[in-house]
């Protein structure tokens, strides 16, 4: 078969990102335009200015990506895009400017899951690596600021099919991370940080322990078969237990003398946030990381138990995390499971997964039509 070149658009969030793909197995470019200095004096994303963000950088960023490419809108097969679920006025952008571009290049439009576009960050660069024969089934893990999920993943015919065997009941993973970096002084985004300093501390020095979640989920929009088997996660409580530690321990004058110390520095490295953190902050900071990464690796070893997962795909932000990888690879290769990450540049959000998400659909012919609309909450199926 001809090589099938798919440009893909992302702008669930606070990336605008773009990418060609060639046949979904081969990376020709990528342009992640990132937001941090925008969102960062607040401590998190600001829904409207990621929006205003996307609409300054969406076309540079695609112009870029083609160009970086050596392709031109006419020489493109089809245009893959983020439906959801994602932030509603981000995602807009992004949907309506590969609408407008299918239009007028007259190239099909392929919309993608979020999501999924993760689990095929990982398949992405397998197969850059030769290895095209995943054993089925695979368990994926998808977590980051926004979500931490698992999905049982099979194949029917060319398509991927899901089925959703464990999620968090509140907050995700990389959404606690965040936050606690927040409430420590320790600036945005706080996962890279706090990974950075946790090394420096004692992960034994607080004992962070999580219940084991057995009664169904009162939302009713999480609602599943009772018979179902479940692994569910929940990432709300540890923030406040971080928060009590932190009241409790007489830890806010070192805040406070951290947040003065940092706010005379115009762009903080993180060893200035290293050399600005007492032993407690660390102890704490070590502490925390190792509950959250033991609580992620386990249960995701206990659906694959669970399911007889053949493989196992630890996707998303979460999955750049140096102690998380060695986790999963130290506890899975005890059990003999084979467990692939995406490369750290493509854990977090990018386009060439959901380019190379698409292929699947192009092969198909799953195309979108004008009537496409944007899902805040699209689930994975």
């Amino acid at each position: 078969m001809a090589d099938i070149y798919i440009l893909g658009i992302e702008s669930s969030c606070d990336e605008t990102a773009a990418a060609v793909v060639r046949s979904g197995e081969e990376l020709i470019s990528s342009v992640v335009y990132s937001q941090i200095a925008t969102h960062q004096a607040y401590g998190g994303v600001v829904p409207e200015l990621a929006s205003r963000e996307h609409l300054r950088a969406i076309v540079p960023v695609v112009r870029k990506a083609l160009e970086d490419a050596g392709r031109t809108y006419e020489s493109i097969d089809a245009i893959a895009v983020t439906q959801g679920p994602g932030l509603a006025g981000s995602l807009l952008v992004g949907l309506s400017y590969a609408k407008a571009l299918s239009f007028a290049a007259g190239r099909p439009l392929i919309a993608v899951n979020h999501l999924e576009g993760h689990v095929h960050a990982v398949l992405l660069e397998e197969r850059q690596k030769g290895n095209h024969a995943l054993q089925f089934p695979v368990l994926a893990l998808v977590v980051s600021g926004g979500h931490t999920h698992l999905y049982l993943a099979e194949t029917k015919d060319d398509s991927w099919v899901y089925h959703n065997v464990g999620q968090t009941r509140d907050d995700a993973a990389g959404e606690a991370f965040d936050k606690v970096a927040k409430l420590l002084e320790l600036g945005y985004p706080g996962g890279p940080i706090v990974d950075f300093l946790a090394p420096h501390g004692n992960p034994e020095a607080v004992k962070f322990p999580f219940a084991q979640i057995k009664h169904r989920d009162r939302n009713p929009e999480n609602r599943h078969d009772p018979e179902a088997r479940r692994v569910d996660f929940s990432y709300s409580g540890i923030k406040t237990a971080v928060l009590r530690y932190v009241e409790l321990r007489g830890m806010r004058p070192s805040l406070e003398r951290r947040r003065e110390a940092l706010r005379s520095i115009a762009h903080p490295s993180r060893e200035d946030y290293l050399a600005h953190s007492d032993k407690q902050t660390l102890d704490l900071v070590a502490s925390f990381q190792r509950a959250v990464v033991n609580d992620l690796v386990t249960k995701a070893l206990t659906a694959a138990r669970e399911y007889n997962a053949a493989t196992l795909l630890v996707t998303g932000g979460v999955a750049a995390n140096s102690e998380l990888r060695a986790g999963f690879e130290s506890e899975a290769n005890q059990e003999g499971l084979p467990v692939y990450f995406p490369s750290r540049k493509l854990s977090t959000d990018n386009a060439a997964m959901i380019a190379a998400a698409a292929y699947p659909r192009f092969l198909a012919g799953e195309f979108a039509e004008a009537e496409l609309s944007s899902d805040a909450a699209l689930r994975l199926r």
